[in-house]
């Protein structure tokens, strides 16, 4: 196995500058100059994260000295053509650089495009130096050591290879189309261009693709976005049809994507590969070195314990490239081919070059994919993990990250059952991305659950939650549409902050956007809030949504409702939801709708600025026939009045087998009401999937169940009712309070037809 001997060593660490610079000596010395000056300024950009920059060269203009522009990258044309020319004496930090011979710092944005400043650093030649290659920084405060010394490394490479054609010393300025197509733009007169041979050509070609390559991987976010970058950009140059990479995760190799693979043979032969067998990929990692084999019987030679693997993987030449982050192997990368192929020495320098790269990249696209799944399941676990299925409501959900690069968002929704069928829907936005927006976003769910619990209105729900918000600080902000459906009334208290209102589809599918009070964010309310109440018909939809469901590019808000409006109707149309009774399979139609509409308003995932939810509820009014009332005397007879029309009415229910319970909770309720509150009484009945006994009086006095002593006479009331019933509470009304009590009929979670 000779041929091992020949693999250059990677066993030292690799730095981002380091395998840039590596890219730039496999390039050879075979290149036009222009493609010099623009990979040397695309390198040096991507290096430091700049917003853009030149290189100008000295030259002599009627006896004077004087910077002529000959590449600009990432910059308007406007900014490009006022630093065409620059008069060697000037104060500017390109010909600072050249006249002291030093790099030149100069903080400020001294081209208009939000730069925290500009340094250059001088192209040394043997009788001073030859021009500067400068650039714009975003990041805050002076370029450090590393960076200092990158960019003298990445001038002084330019450098030794200018000045080999004569046309450098006529640099003119760039054409604006030219400009518009290309990343780093190529100042230089054309009729003076020098011919170039057809291995330039394909060096500069390979070139352009090797820096189109940087770009890519320096805007790879994830994983992923790493394997299609390198797919795109070093497969085509050098002729090859498969790549796989490959990420150490424990003590394993898995992979991470491929390109001209069978699944089967990648499950079966590479996925899962254990770093302590002895295979091509681990043999790479063991040695930090790469493997180039030309050829099928190369590879038996080396590796003849997996010849099997030749035949089944379809291909003939590899390249197998350890990739070395940090000083540590964090995967591999094989590029391979269909026919037998050999690799030059500049062949192989350039691929170990690109596997630096591709390397870096990697590693911080998995720290970047590691959080952001941090951040998806903490907001996932903040959500609801599913909708409870209600007699009054059946609801479905969608919630949409936003696109490619955004992080996690504060976007949520709920749906929760209060009292006497009564339901709570509630939709919310916190403004930002981030961790800290979902962790809001969490407390100020759980603040809604607590309040609501609580039975508490909800301008007094939105008040609670300004005051959460207040608390928290001047830069948090949040909306909030806070509705309580009442199945009997058919009644819809609304109620929002700063949110955008509802949709309403009624039965015909007529779509409505009620008129309610906007008040403003959470954090920037002035309570009192205004609510406003809607009588629904028998049956309709209520759709809950956030600004990211319909201003996926930050249009206007009226437009994205009406555009909701025309796709909910017509998604009605072609799932008709109504009416409900003769259609089973409720939840699954409003699943369906919920597809309908996400998909048709946002359609493309990488677009989407922001994350959107989505809260679709089909309401139904209690039936006339399952609700009885009646009004009670005020005084002890009321107990027995109240037992008579709970034994008449059971029996038309047909519940006689609650009827010794419901008699107990029933007196209970009554006699605390005579006890301790005021009238007018009144006692209600409500037959859902449960039994719900309801005594109204007129006092606010809140009820408080106690552990009665041996030698008590009373004080057991509500400790009997809290035994017998399923749940058990009060709410307060604006002419007193309700007394109410659940007893099961159905089996939890079993949805009524």
């Amino acid at each position: 196995m000779a041929e091992r001997a020949e693999h250059e060593d990677v066993s030292a660490p690799v730095t981002p500058g380091a395998a840039r610079l590596r890219l730039l000596e496999a390039q050879g010395d075979d290149l036009p100059e222009p493609e010099v000056m623009r990979l040397a300024l695309q390198q040096a950009t991507a290096a430091l994260g700049a917003l853009g920059g030149f290189v100008h060269l000295r030259r002599e203009v009627a006896g004077s000295d004087e910077l002529r522009l000959v590449t600009a990258s990432g910059l308007p044309d406007t900014i490009t053509h006022a630093w065409v020319s620059l008069p060697e004496g000037d104060d500017l930090p390109p010909a600072r650089a050249v006249h002291d011979a030093e790099t030149r710092w100069a903080e400020g944005d001294r081209a208009g495009i939000g730069a925290t400043g500009m340094i250059a650093v001088p192209l040394p030649g043997g009788d001073g130096p030859l021009g500067a290659l400068s650039l714009f920084t975003a990041e805050a405060g002076e370029p450090d050591a590393a960076q200092r010394s990158f960019l003298n490394a990445m001038a002084a490479w330019a450098a030794q290879r200018v000045g080999r054609f004569s046309d450098i010393s006529r640099p003119q300025e760039p054409a604006a189309a030219e400009r518009a197509t290309r990343p780093a733009t190529v100042v230089g007169d054309p009729a003076q261009a020098p011919s170039l041979s057809a291995a330039e050509r394909t060096a500069g070609e390979r070139t352009a693709r090797m820096g189109d390559l940087t770009s890519a991987l320096a805007e790879a976010l994830t994983a992923k976005d790493v394997v299609r970058a390198t797919a795109d950009h070093v497969l085509p140059p050098f002729g090859a049809d498969g790549l796989v990479i490959e990420a150490i995760e424990g003590r394993r190799l898995h992979v991470v994507g491929s390109v001209g693979y069978a699944q089967d043979f990648l499950d079966r032969h590479l996925d899962g590969i254990s770093l302590e067998s002895n295979t091509t990929v681990t043999d790479v990692l063991r040695r930090r070195a790469p493997v180039f084999v030309e050829s099928e019987p190369q590879f038996v030679r080396l590796y003849p314990d997996l010849s099997y693997m030749t035949s089944s993987s379809g291909k003939e030449a590899w390249a197998f490239l350890p990739l070395v982050a940090s000083g540590q192997p964090i995967g591999t990368c094989v590029i391979s081919f269909s026919e037998p192929r050999g690799f030059s020495e500049g062949d192989r320098t350039l691929l170990t070059a690109l596997s630096g790269l591709v390397a870096q990249a990697l590693d911080r696209a998995r720290l970047y994919d590691a959080e952001h799944s941090r951040a998806q399941s903490l907001q996932r676990g903040l959500l609801p993990r599913s909708l409870p299925s209600l007699p009054a409501v059946t609801a479905a959900a969608r919630y949409l990250t936003a696109g490619r690069g955004a992080s996690v968002g504060g976007d949520w929704y709920d749906l929760i059952p209060l009292s006497a069928d009564r339901v709570a829907l509630v939709v919310g936005d916190v403004m930002g991305h981030g961790i800290t927006e979902a962790a809001t976003m969490g407390r100020l769910r759980t603040a809604v659950h607590t309040l609501a619990g609580l039975e508490l209105p909800p301008e007094e729900i939105l008040t609670q939650l300004n005051d959460i918000v207040v608390d928290l600080g001047d830069d948090y902000c949040a909306t909030c549409l806070y509705a309580v459906f009442d199945p009997v009334s058919r009644i819809c208290t609304f109620c929002r902050a700063g949110h955008p209102p509802p949709l309403v589809v009624g039965p015909d599918g007529t779509p409505q956007v009620p008129d309610i009070p906007a008040n403003p964010p959470l954090g920037a309310a002035e309570p009192p809030f205004e609510t406003r109440e809607v009588r629904l018909p028998e049956e309709c939809l209520l759709v809950f949504f956030t600004d990211g469901l319909i201003r996926p590019a930050g249009e206007d808000i009226d437009e994205g409702i009406a555009r909701l409006t025309r796709t909910a109707v017509s998604a009605v149309a072609e799932i008709p939801v109504f009416p409900q009774e003769r259609r089973p399979g409720g939840r699954e139609r409003i699943d369906t709708l919920c597809d309908m509409i996400t998909s048709t308003l946002l359609p493309d995932e990488a677009r989407r600025d922001d994350d959107a939810a989505l809260l679709i509820a089909h309401t139904r009014a209690t039936a006339a026939t399952d609700v009885a009332s009646w009004p009670l005397a005020e005084d002890p007879r009321a107990a027995a009045e109240a037992r008579e029309y709970v034994r008449h009415q059971l029996a038309v229910w047909g519940l006689g087998d609650l009827e010794a319970t419901t008699e107990i909770v029933v007196s209970e309720l009554v006699g605390n009401a005579i006890r301790h509150a005021k009238g007018p009484l009144r006692l209600r009945l409500l037959r859902s999937r449960s039994l719900i006994c309801e005594v109204y009086d007129g006092s606010l006095t809140t009820p408080r169940i106690r552990r009665a002593t041996y030698t008590d006479e009373g004080g057991r009331g509500l400790y009997l009712v809290a035994a017998l019933c399923r749940r058990w509470g009060a709410r307060y009304l604006e002419e007193g309070k309700c007394l109410w009590a659940e007893q099961d009929l159905e089996p939890a979670g079993q949805e009524r037809s």
